[in-house]
């Protein structure tokens, strides 16, 4: 018995020598987005904007400011993620 443990030892060395120095991956995947709610609002909001200047009426009067509301928060949220990367 213990001839063939010894027979086999090397053998077994070598393996676990093999798997502890198999080098690892990095992981390669893309970071995921900080913030994907904030840029969804943006894109929504530039959307918004654009049907709202383009509309064929005024929507009783409430066009103008909703255009000024917002620009105001697309400057608030560009803002933000500008804060984030410092």
């Amino acid at each position: 018995m213990k001839k063939n443990l010894l027979r086999f030892a090397p053998f077994a060395l070598l393996m676990a020598v093999g798997v502890v120095s198999t080098p690892r991956t990095g992981n390669t995947a893309p970071a995921p987005e900080p913030h994907p709610h904030i840029r969804g609002a943006i894109a929504e909001l530039r959307a918004a904007r654009q049907e709202l200047q383009t509309a064929a009426h005024d929507f009783c009067g409430h066009r103008a400011d909703a255009v000024l509301d917002t620009d105001a928060a697309l400057k608030q949220l560009q803002a933000a993620l500008a804060c984030d990367r410092k």
